[in-house]
């Protein structure tokens, strides 16, 4: 089972999130990546120490000679950085894939607290990478952002997901490890309404990259021919083994085992149940 998915993301040079995170959990998924890297970060598991931004003509560059040649059947999109960014891959999104599915992980502030996408350069996200998105993958700050809206509980989280349905996007998975509790519950919002998945809490500090990790397994499933809802249920199900069997590496938020024994045959039948 194959599926072609192009990563439009920063490099994470620690390996546990951004492109490397996104390659690592294709792979598991028994999908095939491929990359458009839009920034270098110098970073680790205690934080990011610099960022060096990629030209976004270089961007186009790397998304144009990978669709005309290899093809694409879902983009997932990541860090983007600043708004000249977001605006080369809009633009090349509508030049070389119209039709594709595209999964965008809003990503603004690194685990360890770095900004990663500049302040100005929200309104740019939510007017032209919204509207594309087949499914949009915010934490909870990240959907305070975009929604403008206060998320202290679950009601709060179903109000922030319609409002981004209201700005465009197809669906939107809300995820809700950001608020208290010992369970975790995030919410997939579409057009037929809003489902709510429940899940322990893993009592962990290796979290790093579980949000990049989490929209790469929902691009794959997509790629795959996988319904929305079977491919969140299959990647929720990767990330927690993930988690759970994390290899204990770094000072700070370490990153998780992407290489987690996964039959993706179980996982699609877990999905289906």
């Amino acid at each position: 089972m194959k599926g072609r998915v192009l990563i439009v993301a920063g490099s994470d040079s620690g390996g546990g999130a951004g492109i490397q995170a996104d390659i690592k959990a294709v792979t598991a998924l028994g999908a095939f990546a491929m990359t458009a890297v839009t920034a270098l970060t110098a970073q680790n598991t205690e934080g990011v120490a610099n960022v060096l931004p990629i030209p976004p003509g270089f961007i186009r560059e790397q998304m144009n000679v990978v669709v005309s040649d290899l093809g694409v059947d879902v983009v997932k999109t990541g860090m983007l950085h600043d708004a000249a960014v977001i605006e080369a891959v809009a633009e090349e999104l509508a030049q070389l894939a119209p039709a594709v599915p595209v999964v965008v992980d809003p990503v603004m502030v690194a685990k360890g607290g770095h900004r990663l996408l500049e302040e100005s350069a929200v309104e740019a996200l939510t007017r032209l990478m919204i509207p594309r998105a087949t499914v949009i993958t915010p934490n909870v700050p990240e959907a305070e952002t975009l929604s403008g809206m206060a998320i202290i509980g679950i009601e709060d989280m179903r109000r922030a997901a319609e409002a981004l349905l209201r700005a465009g996007a197809r669906a939107v998975l809300l995820k809700g490890g950001h608020l208290p509790g010992e369970r975790v519950t995030d919410l997939l919002a579409t057009g037929d309404g809003i489902e709510a998945f429940e899940s322990p809490r893993v009592e962990t500090r290796h979290t790093h990259g579980t949000g990049c990790t989490l929209a790469s397994a929902v691009a794959a499933g997509l790629a795959q021919g996988m319904a929305l809802r079977e491919a969140v249920i299959r990647a929720r199900h990767y990330v927690l083994l993930a988690m759970a069997s994390a290899p204990g590496y770094g000072r700070g938020h370490g990153p998780l085992d992407h290489a987690v024994t996964v039959d993706p045959a179980r996982l699609a039948a877990l999905a289906r149940a």
